[in-house]
């Protein structure tokens, strides 16, 4: 009997997806678990893996359509992967011309490197579930041939933050273009930051912060830190989310959301970290951020930042959140300003540790300094309780006991 593959069911806040790509064809022979095909939606791609050996009888949505939740996708006929015609012919020779076919499965990932150095994946060994090929079998398999440097372009790869764009250089004076769409995600990263423009109050003040007292307790207990927590590596994320979570407790309004013409306070602190990947911005949120340990919270942001990377983040993930930091310095940001994320009323801006001269105790000596940026709703949230609540931050940063002792 054959089985219906359907599309996932979109949460209240997705009103429907797109069909991004299809990783299996009509007549094509999958096993369970095996991923089908990719579901775009506003916020992040959804995979839809096979329920059971068989063959993919029929597809219902093709790549670029519009589905709404639990609309039909495709049929699948159950069986033995592998025992259909359609399946064997091209697994009997892993010529370039039958690889598509006939070769391991591939992870989103993996797939992109394959299209972008022009590689035949039946001649790459998997060591995923099932003989799944990895990115990284297929950086393995580029460093043995010693051309993972030139095959990649960079331009390419830049221009791969919206779509897979590639626009050939023509002759000399000839102005080329190429117009492609957006993504769904992108077009609605664009519209979240226009209404956050418009209908926010928004306004940003700054400080900045002397970061040698946790560069000195990093270089201190790195090697250790990581030791003793399993690999978890001490970042400066780490403090920054723990003394924000300290901060938002002491000043309530910067943790608060507007909703209509009320105004909810919330207690407790869903920490948003802004994650920058090749399809747009995402933000997913630590829950209970108070609550997690130094470690933990490095761990999570790190586990965050894979998932992300790699599309596995699901709707639960980047849902919710009272307050965010992102930080743009680890792109070589010296002074920005962040755009909220409504409806939260504050967004705390990170930036890029530089030396600079500074007075201390009237001495001039050279200190990394960064610059901290508080974008707020002046809706809410005055311009005393703003500075107080950056002043904060730099003060538990600057001195660091001070988030433990909580002082």
């Amino acid at each position: 009997m054959a089985i219906e593959i359907k599309a996932p069911a979109f949460p209240e806040s997705v009103a429907d997806g797109e069909v991004a790509s299809w990783h299996k064809a009509e007549g094509e022979s999958v096993a369970r678990d095996e991923l089908l095909v990719e579901i775009e939606t506003d916020k992040v791609v959804m995979e839809v893996v096979a329920p059971e050996d068989g063959v993919l009888v029929r597809i219902h949505a093709q790549e670029g359509e519009t589905i709404q939740s639990e609309q039909l996708l495709a049929t699948l006929e159950p069986g033995a992967a592998g025992e259909t015609p359609a399946k064997a012919a091209p697994e009997s020779s892993p010529t370039a011309g039958e690889s598509e076919a006939g070769a391991p499965a591939l992870g989103p990932a993996a797939r992109k490197l394959v299209e972008e150095h022009k590689l035949d994946p039946g001649r790459i060994a998997g060591t995923g579930k099932g003989g799944r090929i990895t990115k990284e079998d297929i950086l393995k398999h580029l460093e043995s041939a010693g051309d993972a440097a030139p095959a990649a372009p960079a331009p390419a790869a830049a221009a791969s933050s919206s779509a897979a764009v590639d626009v050939p250089a023509g002759p000399s004076g000839e102005r080329i273009e190429k117009r492609v769409p957006m993504t769904r995600m992108r077009a609605k990263i664009a519209e979240r930051l226009l209404d956050a423009t418009q209908q926010t109050a928004m306004l940003t003040t700054f400080n900045e912060v002397n970061m040698a007292p946790v560069m000195e307790l990093r270089r201190k207990y790195k090697d250790q830190f990581e030791k003793t927590h399993n690999g978890t590596r001490l970042g400066f994320m780490g403090f920054f989310i723990k003394a924000a979570c300290e901060a938002l407790k002491r000043f309530p309004a910067v943790n608060a959301s507007i909703d209509g013409n009320d105004v909810v306070y919330h207690g407790y602190q869903d920490i948003g970290v802004a994650v920058s990947t090749e399809g747009g911005l995402v933000v997913p949120v630590l829950r209970d951020a108070d609550f997690m340990s130094l470690a933990d919270v490095e761990a999570a942001i790190h586990d965050l930042g894979v998932r992300a990377r790699d599309n596995k983040l699901t709707i639960d993930d980047m849902t919710g959140g009272t307050f965010t930091v992102t930080n743009g310095g680890v792109f070589g940001s010296l002074l920005s300003t962040p755009i909220l994320n409504p409806p939260q009323t504050g967004i705390l801006g990170m930036h890029k540790i530089q030396e600079r001269p500074v007075a201390v105790n009237g001495q001039v000596v050279i200190q990394p300094m960064m610059y901290l940026a508080l974008s707020y709703d002046h809706r809410l949230i005055d311009g005393k309780t703003a500075v107080q609540f950056l002043v904060a931050i730099r003060d538990l940063i600057e001195d660091p006991a001070r988030i433990l002792l909580q002082l």
